[in-house]
């Protein structure tokens, strides 16, 4: 059984959350619930209570959850925010790997996100995913480090150091200037959703590129770049003349 505790002020949202998961995630044990921040942390010094993962509701009576947070470490649990649809927030989520599912809740997205569950002896490094997820929520301007959630673990790396992203079924390899892959059980799609702000650019439905590593592009057979790290990736015929647009767009940059 996975072990859950819930800290939610509104009691209809607080209910609705616990049907949801005894009807749909029947493996989850709810051990104890709170509906603000003072509640939230006697509930969590409670040495009985030990949960597994936290629901948890980003905006409370008494301040924002961050606080809660800020207050019991380490962390040794899972987070899960439940927020209304809040982008800055649940583009901070994304970045760090943290769970998250939205108001009003879909049970296809309580599933996932209750998938996402690593085991303790794992490794969740839930600390520090926060802490990527509080940078970015905070200060999403300046925002340069992201957590990727790998077949093998969790990694934490510098965005621009990602050189490019390569799909292959319903996975990602991710490759980095260090010559490193790591490859984690997400779609490039999301990929490119989400760093799309930061230079990336997809060329092919295979491959997502970081735009400052392109070294030459070629114009013959088809069109096809040659990135620094030698790499040559095609460019689809369906997206290139977007893609020159881009180039484009760059050359007036510089």
């Amino acid at each position: 059984m996975i072990k859950a505790i819930i800290v939610e002020d509104e009691q209809l949202g607080l209910q609705n959350l616990k049907n949801m998961l005894a009807t749909h995630c029947p493996d989850v044990q709810i051990i104890g619930d709170a509906g603000s921040i003072k509640d939230g942390l006697a509930l969590l010094q409670d040495s009985n209570i030990e949960p597994d993962v936290a629901f948890l509701d980003i905006s409370l009576p008494d301040g924002l959850v961050f606080q809660l947070l800020n207050q019991i470490k380490p962390i040794n649990f899972e987070v899960i925010f439940v927020t209304a649809y809040e982008e800055y927030a649940i583009k901070a989520c994304e970045y760090s790997s943290i769970g998250y599912v939205v108001k009003p809740i879909d049970p296809d997205n309580l599933k996932e996100a209750l998938a996402r569950i690593r085991p303790k002896e794992e490794g969740s490094e839930t600390e520090k995913r926060l802490e990527i997820f509080n940078n970015y929520y905070n200060n999403p301007n300046a925002f340069t480090k992201m957590s990727i959630s790998a077949l093998d673990g969790i990694y934490f790396v510098s965005i621009r150091d990602i050189v490019r992203f390569e799909a292959e079924d319903n996975y990602t390899h991710i490759f980095l200037i260090s010559g490193e892959r790591i490859t984690a059980s997400k779609t490039i799609k999301s990929y490119e959703d989400l760093l799309r702000p930061f230079n990336f650019y997809r060329v092919h439905k295979r491959h997502v590129i970081n735009l400052n590593y392109m070294r030459k592009f070629v114009k013959g057979d088809g069109g096809y770049l040659v990135m620094d790290d030698d790499i040559k990736i095609e460019v689809s015929r369906r997206r290139r003349p977007a893609f020159m647009e881009q180039l484009k767009r760059l050359q007036n940059v510089f």
